[in-house]
């Protein structure tokens, strides 16, 4: 799912739709365009680098900010009916810093989500450069033996879910969406789903998921390290156009233990000062992940609410990453279950006649708390697997122009997210978390390889254009 020519693409659909048929309604396009400006600050409290050695560096807490972080994202979204009850819907994203071919202004040492790469699910969904690649590409198949049911096979889309469109200014996907909270990370897997008539029950259905999360590639013998699979069963309860409930059950199987794609590190010649970057692939699967969770959501008029909730509950297998770190524990400690509990709410009110749209969310996350959730749209970090609570605000007004294309929507977006971090590890499932407070100079058992933030404050804009 990497580099594309998607444009290219697009122009032989339309090639082939003028050849085959006068009409041209067998396939779609469409897209969006945001800018988005960040004024970034945060503050790293006392700790103790580790630097391979027993005692680390002890390190005083400091001030980070970066006063003006400018993007720019473009996604081309295409559908095609190819046979009746048979369809391909694909995206394609390019997401970037300006100024630059390189993600490292976005990026920093604070969050293993943010740091060394990027995982294959968060391709298009974290600053890279200006190629166009594959965010989601699946086929479905429709009314399946004549059954409300249908089979989907791909690149998954399984980001951007519910309640998170509320304050993206979004609809909810359809039956493909699932909650954010538990997922936010795009997976090549298959769904199959069931959707049957209860009256008691509008818009019920059930899917059973899959995703490969991790490929090991060929293996010589003797060798442990195994592919990483995520199984999972999610049923909405009511889907109607004011109320949504819906429950979702999933598992990680053999956890990895870095970036599905390597973690990137550097290291620096002491007689040239050159530097030279080094990929480091996964090398341990730490275990599995069991998690459990679902969301409401209610609109009374131009009131948006939502309440969700999950559970995450790890089972280490006792390897260790690089030596030093397993599941959740340091090297020497027990490789104990842990429990996480996190918790989303909000909502939005909107005024019709103006165009003009305020919210507010709050989400908070335990001491053991692992969202599978990285590609989130944050810039510190995935706001929904913090260890610690989360405020935002935000205002949206929407442009009054008349749409010409079939989704057409212009809008504004100010707002403002203020994190407060109770413990280290938010969004790292490697290594035992830390209380912030507990940290200091001089206390060398609580190392830490990312600097801990133990506050951050995002002021951000966004000027979003759907076509």
């Amino acid at each position: 799912m990497k580099k594309v020519l998607p444009v290219v693409l697009s122009m032989l659909f339309l090639t082939a739709g003028m050849a085959a048929a006068d009409d041209a309604s067998w396939l779609q396009i469409g897209g969006d365009y945001r800018f988005r400006f960040d004024s970034l600050r945060g503050t790293v409290h006392d700790y103790v680098q580790a630097d391979g050695t027993p005692s680390g560096v002890p390190t005083s807490g400091y001030a980070v900010k970066n006063d003006s972080l400018l993007l720019n994202r473009f996604g081309l979204n295409l559908r095609a009916d190819a046979l009746e009850d048979v369809s391909v819907k694909a995206r394609f994203v390019m997401y970037k810093v300006w100024g630059q071919e390189t993600p490292n202004a976005a990026l920093g040492n604070f969050f293993a989500d943010r740091f060394g790469g990027t995982n294959d699910g968060t391709v298009g969904h974290v600053p890279q450069d200006n190629t166009l690649r594959v965010d989601y590409a699946y086929a479905t198949v429709s009314n399946l033996f004549g059954a409300p049911a249908w089979f989907s096979v791909g690149r998954r889309p399984s980001t951007n879910g519910i309640p998170g469109n509320i304050r993206q200014d979004q609809e909810k996907i359809g039956t493909a969406g699932i909650p954010n909270i538990l997922v936010d990370y795009a997976f090549d897997g298959a769904t199959l789903g069931y959707a049957p008539y209860i009256e008691a029950l509008p818009g019920a259905f059930a899917k059973l998921c899959y995703g490969r999360g991790f490929d090991t590639g060929f293996q010589a013998p003797g060798a442990t390290l195994n592919n990483t699979d995520f199984y999972g069963i999610n049923m909405a309860l009511i889907d109607t156009e004011n109320t949504h409930i819906e429950l979702q059950y999933q598992k990680g199987v053999n956890i990895f233990d870095r970036p599905s794609d390597g973690l990137v590190s550097t290291v620096t010649n002491t007689s040239t000062g050159a530097v030279t970057a080094v990929n480091n692939p996964v090398s341990a699967n730490l275990g599995d992940i069991d998690w459990i969770g679902g969301v409401v959501t209610g609109k009374l008029g131009g009131l948006n609410l939502f309440l969700s909730a999950a559970q995450s509950k790890t089972d280490p297998n006792g390897q260790l990453s690089g030596g030093q770190a397993g599941l959740l524990f340091n090297k020497g400690s027990l490789a104990e279950r842990q429990t996480g509990f996190a918790v989303y709410l909000g909502g939005r009110y909107d005024f019709k006649s103006s165009g003009t749209k305020i919210g507010a969310e709050y989400n908070k996350g335990s001491e053991f708390w692992v969202g599978m959730v990285p590609a989130g749209d944050d810039i510190w970090t995935s706001k929904l697997g913090t260890r610690g609570s989360v405020y935002e605000v935000y205002l949206i007004q929407e442009l009054n122009r008349k749409p010409i294309s079939k989704k057409g929507k212009a809008f504004v977006r100010l707002g403002y997210q203020y994190y407060k971090f109770d413990y280290t590890g938010s969004n790292n499932w490697v290594g035992a978390p830390v209380k912030i407070s507990d940290l200091n100079t001089t206390n060398p058992a609580t190392q830490q390889m990312l600097a801990p933030l133990k506050d951050a404050k995002d002021l951000y804009l966004t000027f979003d254009v759907l076509f």
